[in-house]
């Protein structure tokens, strides 16, 4: 059988700007465009977004009405929807503290309990996108509010997170039975260049799955690198944070998941000797024994880079499925460009980030491309040997030289000039991305 098509629209909320993507991307105008879009690709799965930070404007007050009839709208017009309750920084703009406010746990669990009263229908539900990179990025590395930094803000972030995700595994079993749980949690790998390096490696590899191991209550070793420096900041009661179900594991793949560290405060991404998505697929299906998604992929580039990289993601899934892992859906995310993730969403400039299926111009219209067409021919069940395979433009050629090997049997073709599918203004953008790419490091 092939593999299934899910589509996505993001919709990250920044609540320094009280704004979020779904509405500068006017998808909260012409949703029903996009869905007509998504439809016309073949794809009636999809990934979407319940705005809590807009649902609940103040604590305990709820406005359904604009969720009321799009989900309406979803139901009836045959669309699956696996709805996402809480996309990282997705809360409502009065939880001040962010993922850190005290009033979080209670405020998630009500706000999750009314959903679930309200949608008893719902078939699918993903309860907080990517646990522990959203804690990680706004609780260890400061890239999000409320910026912490360090394994004591990290720590004290998932006392704040962990037992309320897990109460919600537990309520949403009781209320909705039908429904499938969709866990969504990128899958890293991480691999040391020098000796001085293999310490950290092993830490970031047992890290990865540190959030997923504590709600599936799976191997809790307290010896475990990263779990012992958990417990050594504090956190000693998650591991008592009672176990919960997931249904479907999707997996979200980006290059820049797959990291080489020289020494513990020194690495690079992509790693240049990477191991590839089917290979990480495999590792987190041996671990867990649970149906697999990929719940995410894209390339930020033009659009032939997309539709190669689409090539490559989908033959990956292939040759997982194919060595036994039970793979059968896919995840292009975004169906359309999204904005401002130039900037890890610090300022909400209306940078378009050419990374969908179809990409926006300067004035929000949607326009196809090869990598839509591409889409469209995988979504109806060719196989990723159908699909076109161009030449990377720069910085990604350099950038992704680690995976070429992986690619090294297609049959390539050079991109034309009117295949870019980007806008003069994203050009721009680009080239200052190719200079941040060929710097990355951390």
């Amino acid at each position: 059988m092939p593999i299934e098509f899910v589509g996505a629209f993001e919709s990250t909320y920044m609540p320094q700007h009280d704004v979020d993507i779904l509405e500068t991307s006017g998808h909260t105008y012409q949703w029903r465009e996009d869905l007509a879009l998504l439809r016309s690709c073949g794809v009636s799965r999809l990934r979407y977004p319940i705005r809590w930070h807009r649902i609940e404007p103040a604590p305990g007050e709820y406005d359904w009405s604009a969720t009321d009839e799009l989900l309406g709208y979803l139901q009836h017009r045959g669309f699956t929807p696996i709805v996402d309750l809480l996309h990282h920084c997705s809360y409502p703009r009065w939880l001040v503290g962010g993922f850190g406010d005290p009033r979080f746990h209670d405020a998630y669990l009500r706000f999750c309990e009314a959903f679930a009263i309200r949608y008893p229908w719902v078939p699918e539900y993903t309860l907080l996108n990517e646990p522990f990179t959203t804690l990680l990025l706004t609780g260890h590395e400061g890239v999000w509010p409320p910026y912490g930094r360090g394994m004591d803000s990290f720590v004290e972030l998932c006392r704040n997170v962990i037992p309320a995700l897990a109460q919600a595994m537990q309520m949403y079993r009781d209320l909705l039975p039908s429904a499938l749980h969709v866990y969504v949690e990128p899958c890293e790998g991480h691999s040391a260049s020098h000796v001085n390096g293999e310490g950290f490696a092993a830490l970031a590899n047992d890290r990865r799955f540190f959030v997923l191991d504590l709600l599936l209550g799976h191997d809790l070793d307290p010896d475990r690198p990263f779990f012992r420096r958990v417990i050594e900041t504090g956190g000693e009661k998650l591991l008592e944070v009672p176990s919960g179900e997931i249904d479907v594991l999707a997996l979200d793949y980006y290059a820049h998941l797959e990291w080489s560290f020289s020494d513990e405060c020194e690495g690079v991404t992509p790693s240049p000797t990477p191991q590839g998505l089917a290979a990480l697929v495999t590792q987190y299906w041996e671990r867990y024994g649970l149906p697999l998604m990929l719940g995410e992929t894209n390339i930020r580039g033009y659009a032939t880079d997309r539709a190669s990289w689409l090539k490559y993601t989908l033959e990956q899934c292939e040759v997982a499925r194919a060595a036994g892992a039970p793979l059968d859906a896919y995840c292009w995310f975004p169906f359309i460009d999204s904005l401002d993730w130039d900037g890890m969403l610090a300022n909400a400039d209306g940078h378009i980030d050419p990374v969908g299926v179809y990409w926006l111009d300067e004035n929000l219209e949607r326009h196809p491309s090869v990598m839509s067409s591409a889409y469209a021919m995988a979504a109806g069940g060719a196989s990723s040997q159908s699909l076109p395979a161009f030449h990377f433009a720069p910085p990604l050629d350099r950038w992704l030289r680690g995976l070429l090997p992986q690619m090294s049997h297609w049959q390539w073709q050079d991109p034309e000039p009117a295949q870019s599918g980007m806008c003069p203004a994203t050009v721009q953008i680009h080239a200052d991305w190719e200079e941040l790419l060929d710097g990355l490091a951390s």
